[in-house]
Order: C-alpha cells, then structure tokens, then sequence
C-alpha cells in the first residue's frame, strides 16, 4: 500500500440484508449471512493500488449485519466545486475526465466496475488530484444482490442500468440473475458529471426521482442528448461556446447505446486527450517481495544527492503505508463504532418502538414502520489520527529509519528505548497491543523483509524476540525460505480439471475453522480450494488426508489475497515438518513419529509415561490429529499464531516438545484419572495456556539431546559440510536450527519393533560426546575440562562387570568415560 502522505482515513457504514433464519442452502447448510460474503469479497479491493483510487484498508462485521468500511479520505471532491454554481475552466475539466479515467481503467482491469459514480465519490487531494471514492461497492454486495438499496445514484445511473430496474435473488429462490452493469455504465456517468462541471450546476434538481428516470429514458428518442439536456437545464448558451474537444468528449460519454458507447480504456485513446495524456506518467505498480520482476530496478540514486532530502517531511507517520497507521491507530485506542456514535451515523432507537403491531406463530411480523437503517447512509466519517499521534510523539524520528546493520541490541533505537526494553520483558499478548512497541518492530521487520533474503539471519533473530502480527505472514514466508517466481509455479498448476480428491475436499472445508468470519465465507471457501487442490495436483506421489485443509487454514488467513503465497509456504512446511505423512499408506510413518513421542514423554517426565503406559493411553488414541495438522485441529487460529510463531523458529522434533507440553499442563488430571475419564478428557481438550506452552517447548526442545528425537522417516538433512571436526557451541535454539547433518558419529535407524520395545530414546555417540563434553578444540586436541562448580549434562552408566569396569578405568584409552558409574553390583529390581 501506498504511504498516508496528506491523505486522511474515512469509514463509512451499510448493512447487508437479512436472510431468514429457517431456511437452508442447496448443500443443506444453513445459509451463510450476507455480511459474510460481503466480508469476502471485499479482501481483494484492498490490494487495487492506484493513484486515482482511494485505498481501501479494512471491513468490520458488526451486529445486526452492520458492516464498516474504512479507505483513504479526502475532505475535497467535486461537490464543492459544483456548490460554487460557477463553470470549471476547460483545461481543468480534460484533467479532471483523463483522471476519472485512469482510475477506472485501472478497476477495469481488475474486474471491477464503479456503477457509483457521482462528484461526491471523486475526490481531489491536496494538490488537486483525482481519487475515486467507494469504487468497490457494486463489487463486494454482488452487484447490489446482498444489500436492502440500490446501488448507484439516479442522476448519474446509465440508461441501460435503469432500464434493468432492480432484481433480488438469494440463494434458496432459484432464479435468473440479469447481466451486472459493464464499464461503460461509468462513462456515462463520467458524462453527465463533465456536463455539470462544464456549466456548473448540478442536473434534474427541479425533478423527483421517478421523473429523472423517466427522463433519461426517453433520451433513446433524441438526435442529441447534450442539447437536450442543456435545453431542459436553461444553460444552452454556455454549451454553445464549448470548445470543440469538450463537446466532442461530452458527446462519447453521453451515447446512448451502450453498444457505440467507449469504454474508459477506449475513450483515454482518443485524441481530445492528446495534449493532457502527455502531463501524465504511466503508473507502474511496485515489485512485490517474492514477484517475478526486480524488486531493485527503479532504486537508481538523482545525480544531485541532495534531491532525495528536498521532500523530507517532520511527520513520520505520514511516511508509513495506510494499513500499518490503520493498525496503530486500532492499538492507540481507535473505535469505529464510536466513531460512528459521535457522528450521529449510528443511532439507538428505544427498544419498544421496535415492536411489531402483531406476531404470528411462525415468527412471521406486521406493522412494524420501515427500518431506514437498512438504507444507505453514504456519510464519510474522518478518523481522527490525534489520539495516536500525541501517543507516539516521543517517538524519535531515527525509530522510523533503524540501521539495520546495528547490532547492539534486538529492539529498535528509540528515544524510549528504556520503556521499549521493559515491553520486550512483558507476556506477548500485552506487548501485542503496545502502540509504540509494535510501531517500532512494524518499521523493523518491514525493513528487513525489504532485504530479504539477504538480511534472512537477521529475520531469524528478530523473530526469536516476537513476531508483530501484521508482518506475520511474510515473516513465516522468509522463515520457511520462500523464494523465487511463487505467482508463476501457482499459475501454471492445473486448479480445474475434477480429481478424485474434489469431493473430500468439498466436504472438509465447510467444517475447517469456520467460526472464523474470512475462513467460512464463499471467497474464502473458493481459495481454500484451489489452493488445496494445486497442493494434491503438484504432489502426484502423495495423497490428501483429512486434516490438510486444517494445516492450509493458518497460511490462508495471513494469505487470503496472495494464493500463490499460501501455496508455497503449504509447500515449504509439510516436507520441513510432515516429511511423508501424506503417502497413500503412511502408517509406517505414523507409527514411528508416535513411538518417538512416547519416550519424549518418558525422557521427560517418567511418572507420567508410566501411568499413561499402565492404564493403556497411549499417543495413538489423542496425538494422530495432533501431529498430522500441527496442532491446527485443536486450537483456534489465534493460538495456532503464536505457536507457529515459535514452531517455524524450531526443527522437525520441536512438534515433539509441544506435544509434552501440553501434556504437562494436563498433568495433575492426567495422572488423577484412568482410562476413560482420560479419553472423555481428550476429546474436548481444555484450555491450554499458549504463552506457557510455547515456553516450556523452547525449554524441553533445548533439553532434550539432538539425537533422541531422531526418527528414519524424516527429511533426509543435509551432509555435514564441516570437515574439521570441530562443532559449533552456539547453544541450541539461538541460532537457526536444521535437523542435524548425517555424520560418522549420528545414529543408524532401527527396526519399528526395536524401537517400539524400547521405552527410553537412544542418543547418539556425536551427543554423548557433547553432552560428556569431551569435545576436542583448539591446538591442544584434548577434551575440555569442566569447571568444578559446573554441573553434569549426563550421568554416564557403565554396565560392564566390575573387573572389566576397574581394567578400563585404569586405562581411559580404552574405552572408559570420565566420571562414569558402574552398577554390576547393584541389584536392579522395584524395591532398590
């Protein structure tokens, strides 16, 4: 999105129309609310980028299918230039036609047509410049179908649109629905709007409703639509001294066929527009961080290095896209329906004056008087950015351009920067909702993802501290090492063609995550498809399982307008995590990840295991969901986010730690309890803390011996590419963190049933010698000695008979680790 600048952010509220509560949809589902769809469809207006568009930045579902819009603002338009009753010079008015043009041109090509079109939705900038405003209107409410009004303004509504009339269907009527209006619906529109700047008043003011559009109608049977229309209005003359140019443009706009009537990208051809085109520079869209193009192709430097300060503006919020003001803006405390409230947009009517006159059994009503809330309020309300700007004014201007290669701290230098080191301390649900806190790591990872990947190490350590949730999708893009032309490799992949899988996949998601708002609606359920469907299309050799539309949901909603995005990342994290648990018969695969996971429990906490081994518990009955959708099956997307936060940062074993995670804070239950209270306890799974969780997985991941967790069937990690010998004492889980390269000294797979017969996991001899640290280094090549207030990593058991044990022992060449216990003599039963 493009930065604020002087532009201002504006709301405005509808409501969808109501759907009855009694009846279902042709799947049998009840009926998804009209708010919902709306919801849906708006996501892809937000990234319709252009200079003569208002930007639209976020929709709000309130009670009662009220629905709030945000988008850029302007105070101006071209009202105020009608409500001065004075002519707009000729010049201005070409400019003012040749950016209305633009703009549509541009929604043009995005499918997307106005049918909106009036003075008060185009707006001027501080310099003048067109910006269409609430362009998306027609396009989120289906063409007027899930809204109670129509959508347009009689004025300027095309002949053919009024001659259409208004058509309602609904999803449980089957009917015919008309043809939606076309692009060249907005040049008439555009048409009547140059003809009122031209002789600047406003049309058909002496005229009702019915009357204007009786009017426009018979304007089929006139040689001369713009003669017509100055006769009726009383300002012949001023048409008359028209240059040629303006009155041959008034006539293109204003055809009344729309079958000889230009499009917007046909009519910015013609050659009225030859002088003013020339004024104007083509728009190109900025490279986005993982397209096709050079994202570094237009960074070229002026030749005078001073121009680049020439432009240097004090207000550093203004200088940060819309979207991430809109966001600090909601953490500073903003409220849209109080907004609204304030407004006297929304209004409380007393209860009782709702009540209908008399109520059938059915839950049928009469008498109550129209509710005019149900109509269209096309009132603008300005957001007011003083509530966060006076939170952020000891914010320093170097907090908005950090220098990456500092690296004296993880936080951002700011003149708060003592308070900033505090909030880093605090649980991350509270840091979340620090306004200048997320500013400052907004800003930060905003930069670093700009360099990615060439600052991906730095992305990894930024993201040890916390990730801030508008950053969060692109975030896990870099972590899970996403690169290269992703909108190319998603596009060419067959998404149409029926497979066997369709019909599973048509099942399953109707039921994944639906009570969120973005996940249940149509467009969402649509994406959840085809991105599905290219998953199973691109990986012949595996099959799709129930529980794939789950471990899909996550990337999605961070994704919901870049499927392509989605996709990858998809595609990145289940060879990373579920490396073959999508074969046709992955059994094997299962079987050995749950045997792993049960001796983490017992390596982790032996009292537990034994009671779930006693009462016959075990992992196959509760974690199999668990572990094929990475948790996504039991906790809701909020959760899910911050666990995958942590996860992503882990290798393919940090699974295991939350899953003994959670375990422990079921603990005390879990060991109170047999069989059955433990399977009616699992399968409506309590609240689990996730701030808690994520912490004692980082503790037990970091615990736990690299090899333990070892496991045939995962990815094939890379060869050791270090020679030397020499390991890395970087601590674990501080660095990025592969599975472990296959060395001389790493463990050899065994069979499922040796692993099965075994309680406690293997390590290593690579492990035993770190844990022992016997690790040679520097030129002594001796073993590192320990300080004598150091504690042991392990206690080694020698189980060789004693007289072997003291040989060896006098002879540590042969064999023997320091500080080892024997236990030969020892009788190993319950009672010792």
């Amino acid at each position: 999105m493009f930065p604020l600048k002087d532009a201002e952010m504006g709301a405005f509220t509808f409501f969808a129309s109501a759907l009855p509560h009694d009846v279902c949809g042709s799947n049998g589902l009840p009926l998804t609310p009209n708010s919902i769809k709306i919801l849906g469809r708006f996501q892809i207006l937000k990234t319709i980028t252009h200079p003569r568009l208002c930007q639209y930045v976020d929709i709000s579902r309130g009670k009662h299918e009220r629905l709030v819009v945000v988008a850029e603002h302007c105070e101006q338009s071209l009202e105020d230039l009608l409500r001065e009753r004075k002519p707009v010079s000729y010049p201005k008015v070409l400019c003012i036609a040749f950016e209305v043009l633009q703009g549509l041109q541009y929604m043009n090509k995005h499918g997307i047509v106005h049918r909106a079109l009036s003075p008060h939705n185009i707006l001027l900038d501080r310099k003048g410049h067109v910006k269409l405003a609430k362009f998306g209107l027609y396009h989120m409410t289906a063409y007027g179908d899930d809204v109670d009004f129509p959508i347009g303004y009689p004025s300027y509504l095309a002949p053919e649109v009024i001659a259409q009339g208004i058509f309602k269907t609904s999803d449980h009527v089957p009917s015919e629905k008309p043809l939606p209006s076309g692009p060249k619906s907005d040049v008439w529109s555009l048409g009547i709007i140059l003809f009122e700047l031209c002789v600047g008043r406003k049309l058909f003011q002496s005229l009702d409703i019915s009357e204007r559009l009786k009017f426009l109608l018979t304007l089929d049977c006139v040689d001369d639509t713009i003669i017509v229309l100055a006769e009726e209005h009383g300002c012949l003359d001023i048409i008359k001294e028209l240059p040629e140019n303006v009155t041959h443009l008034l006539k293109k706009c204003l055809t009344f066929h729309p079958s000889k009537r230009p499009t917007p990208d046909e009519l910015m051809q013609d050659k009225v527009f030859s002088e003013v085109s020339s004024l104007y520079t083509p728009f190109t869209k900025p490279a986005s961080l993982f397209s096709s193009s050079l994202r570094c192709a237009d960074l070229t430097l002026p030749e005078d290095i001073s121009q680049l300060c020439k432009d240097i503006n004090s207000d550093y919020l203004a200088e940060r896209s819309i979207e991430e003001v809109y966001y600090l803006w909601c953490l500073a405390g903003g409220d849209l329906e109080k907004e609204l409230v304030n407004k006297e947009i929304i209004r409380s009517k007393p209860p009782i004056c709702t009540l209908p006159n008399f109520l059938f059994e059915d839950g049928e009503s009469f008498g109550q008087g129209r509710d005019r809330s149900s109509l269209l309020d096309d009132t603008t309300v300005t957001l007011s950015l003083c509530q966060l700007r006076n939170r952020l004014k000891d914010v320093g201007g170097e907090a908005f351009y950090p220098l990456l290669e500092d690296d004296q701290s993880n936080l951002p230098h700011s003149n708060s920067n003592n308070e900033l080191s505090a909030a880093a301390t605090l649980p991350l649900i509270i840091r979340e909702r620090d306004t200048e806190y997320q500013l400052n790591r907004i800003i930060l990872f905003d930069r670093l993802l700009k360099a990615y990947p060439y600052k991906k190490n730095q992305i990894w350590k930024e993201a040890r501290v916390d990730i801030p949730p508008l950053m969060r999708g692109l975030t896990w893009a870099a972590l899970l090492g996403v690169e290269g032309a992703i909108h190319a490799k998603y596009d060419a992949i067959d998404k149409d063609t029926p497979i066997p899988t369709d019909r599973q996949i048509e099942v399953d998601i109707p039921r994944c995550h639906q009570y969120d708002e973005l996940l249940s609606s149509p467009e969402g359920h649509a994406k959840f498809r085809r991105v599905l469907k290219a998953w199973v299309v691109s990986h012949p050799d595996l099959v799709y399982w129930q529980g794939l539309d789950s471990l899909c949901a996550p990337f999605l909603y961070l994704n919901f307008n870049n499927e392509a995005l989605a996709y990858a990342c998809m595609s990145a994290f289940i060879p990373k995590y579920l490396y073959n648990f999508f074969l046709k018969d992955n059994s094997h695969v299962i079987q050995e990840y749950l045997t792993v996971f049960s001796q983490m429990i017992a390596f982790h906490d032996p009292e537990l295991s034994n009671h779930l081994n006693e009462i016959g518990f075990i992992p196959d009955l509760y974690a199999i969901p668990w572990f094929l959708t990475m948790f996504t099956h039991v906790f809701p997307l909020h959760k899910i986010f911050h666990l995958w936060d942590t996860l992503l940062l882990g290798n393919s074993s940090f699974p295991f730690c939350i899953g003994v995670a959670i375990l422990q804070q079921l603990r005390d239950r879990l060991l109170a309890n047999g069989f059955n209270e433990c399977i009616l306890l699992f399968s409506d799974l309590p609240e689990i803390d996730i701030e808690r969780c994520v912490r004692e997985s980082i503790n037990l991941f970091c615990w736990t011996p690299k090899s333990a967790t070892y496991r045939q069937h995962a990815q094939p990690p890379k060869s050791a590419s270090d020679s030397s010998g020499v390991r890395s004492s970087t601590p674990y889980f501080s660095t990025e963190c592969p599975d472990p390269p296959k060395t001389d000294l790493s463990r050899e797979s065994i069979p499922l049933n040796d692993l099965k017969s075994e309680v406690s996991p293997r390590i290593s001899a690579e492990d035993l010698i770190d844990l022992c640290e016997l690790t040679v280094t520097g030129h002594f090549k001796t073993p590192t000695k320990k300080t004598k207030s150091s504690k042991p990593k392990l206690l080694v058991v020698d189980i060789r008979n004693s007289e072997d044990f003291i040989h060896v022992a006098s002879f540590p060449l042969k064999g023997h680790v320091v500080e080892a216990m024997n236990i030969s003599g020892i009788p190993l039963n319950s009672d010792s």
